[in-house]
Protein backbone atom coordinates (compact mmCIF):
# COMPACT_ATOMS: atom_id res chain seq x y z
CA UNK A 1 0.00 0.00 0.00
CA UNK A 2 1.14 3.56 -0.99
CA UNK A 3 0.40 6.81 0.42
CA UNK A 4 1.72 10.04 -0.87
CA UNK A 5 4.86 7.95 -2.03
CA UNK A 6 5.24 6.22 0.68
CA UNK A 7 5.39 2.35 0.69
CA UNK A 8 3.75 1.17 4.02
CA UNK A 9 5.43 -1.91 5.21
CA UNK A 10 2.99 -5.12 4.77
CA UNK A 11 3.92 -7.20 7.96
CA UNK A 12 2.83 -3.98 10.26
CA UNK A 13 -0.41 -3.13 12.05
CA UNK A 14 -1.36 0.17 10.60
CA UNK A 15 -1.22 2.37 13.59
CA UNK A 16 2.32 1.13 13.35
CA UNK A 17 2.57 1.15 9.67
CA UNK A 18 1.19 5.09 9.40
CA UNK A 19 4.06 6.77 11.55
CA UNK A 20 6.68 5.77 8.08
CA UNK A 21 4.91 9.15 7.07
CA UNK A 22 6.77 11.89 8.40
CA UNK A 23 4.62 14.06 10.84
CA UNK A 24 2.28 11.00 11.54
CA UNK A 25 3.03 9.31 15.00
CA UNK A 26 0.87 7.08 16.98
CA UNK A 27 -1.45 9.37 18.42
CA UNK A 28 -2.13 10.88 15.07
CA UNK A 29 -2.24 7.53 13.38
CA UNK A 30 -4.77 6.63 15.65
CA UNK A 31 -6.96 9.35 15.16
CA UNK A 32 -6.43 8.76 11.19
CA UNK A 33 -8.09 5.35 11.76
CA UNK A 34 -10.46 6.32 13.67
CA UNK A 35 -11.94 8.56 11.18
CA UNK A 36 -11.49 6.37 8.65
CA UNK A 37 -13.39 3.44 10.63
CA UNK A 38 -10.29 1.13 9.96
CA UNK A 39 -9.12 -0.98 12.78
CA UNK A 40 -5.85 -0.31 14.55
CA UNK A 41 -4.98 -4.48 14.89
CA UNK A 42 -5.04 -4.57 10.97
CA UNK A 43 -2.18 -5.64 9.26
CA UNK A 44 -1.15 -3.64 5.92
CA UNK A 45 -2.24 -5.91 3.72
CA UNK A 46 -5.41 -6.62 4.89
CA UNK A 47 -6.93 -3.35 4.22
CA UNK A 48 -9.62 -3.19 1.68
CA UNK A 49 -9.58 -0.86 -1.20
CA UNK A 50 -12.59 0.97 -0.10
CA UNK A 51 -10.79 1.24 3.18
CA UNK A 52 -7.56 2.44 1.81
CA UNK A 53 -9.40 5.26 -0.22
CA UNK A 54 -10.35 6.64 3.01
CA UNK A 55 -7.38 6.18 4.27
CA UNK A 56 -5.95 8.82 1.64
CA UNK A 57 -8.50 10.91 1.29
CA UNK A 58 -7.83 11.79 5.50
CA UNK A 59 -4.52 11.74 4.95
CA UNK A 60 -4.53 14.03 2.10
CA UNK A 61 -6.55 16.85 4.37
CA UNK A 62 -3.46 16.54 7.09
CA UNK A 63 -0.32 18.61 6.45
CA UNK A 64 2.92 15.56 6.41
CA UNK A 65 5.97 14.37 4.41
CA UNK A 66 6.87 17.38 2.09
CA UNK A 67 4.73 20.47 2.92
CA UNK A 68 5.46 19.92 6.81
CA UNK A 69 9.06 19.75 5.84
CA UNK A 70 9.01 22.76 3.95
CA UNK A 71 7.04 24.55 6.86
CA UNK A 72 9.69 23.43 9.58
CA UNK A 73 12.56 24.72 7.43
CA UNK A 74 10.58 27.99 6.59
CA UNK A 75 10.03 29.01 10.57
CA UNK A 76 13.88 27.68 10.69
CA UNK A 77 15.30 30.05 8.21
CA UNK A 78 12.90 32.53 9.19
CA UNK A 79 14.39 32.56 12.98
CA UNK A 80 17.50 32.67 11.21
CA UNK A 81 16.53 35.71 9.21
CA UNK A 82 15.44 38.35 12.31
CA UNK A 83 18.68 37.01 14.39
CA UNK A 84 16.20 35.58 16.71
CA UNK A 85 18.17 33.97 19.84
CA UNK A 86 16.62 30.69 18.45
CA UNK A 87 18.37 30.88 14.96
CA UNK A 88 21.49 31.99 16.11
CA UNK A 89 21.74 28.47 18.13
CA UNK A 90 20.07 26.36 14.77
CA UNK A 91 23.00 28.55 12.90
CA UNK A 92 25.69 27.54 15.15
CA UNK A 93 24.23 23.67 15.36
CA UNK A 94 24.21 24.49 19.03
CA UNK A 95 20.89 22.75 21.14
CA UNK A 96 18.45 25.77 20.68
CA UNK A 97 16.13 24.92 23.67
CA UNK A 98 18.12 25.97 26.74
CA UNK A 99 20.12 22.74 27.68
CA UNK A 100 23.40 22.83 29.28
CA UNK A 101 26.41 22.63 26.77
CA UNK A 102 29.47 22.33 28.59
CA UNK A 103 28.66 18.75 29.12
CA UNK A 104 26.60 16.96 26.95
CA UNK A 105 24.94 17.94 23.78
CA UNK A 106 27.11 15.63 21.63
CA UNK A 107 24.06 14.71 19.77
CA UNK A 108 23.47 18.56 18.17
CA UNK A 109 27.03 19.52 17.62
CA UNK A 110 29.03 15.81 17.00
CA UNK A 111 31.27 14.01 18.85
CA UNK A 112 34.10 16.53 18.72
CA UNK A 113 36.21 17.25 21.52
CA UNK A 114 38.18 20.63 21.51
CA UNK A 115 40.18 20.29 24.71
CA UNK A 116 42.85 17.93 25.92
CA UNK A 117 41.80 16.55 28.47
CA UNK A 118 38.50 15.23 27.21
CA UNK A 119 39.16 13.06 24.17
CA UNK A 120 39.47 9.45 24.39
CA UNK A 121 42.32 7.82 25.33
CA UNK A 122 43.60 4.98 22.82
CA UNK A 123 44.54 2.30 24.23
CA UNK A 124 48.28 2.12 24.50
CA UNK A 125 50.19 -0.99 22.56
CA UNK A 126 52.06 -3.90 24.18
Amino acid sequence: MRILGITLPDEKRMEIALTALYGVGRSRAKTILSKASVSQDKKVKEVTVDEENALKKIIETIKIEGDLKREVSGNIKRLKDIKAYRGVRHARSLPVNGQRTKTNSRTRRGNTRKTMGTGRKIAEKK
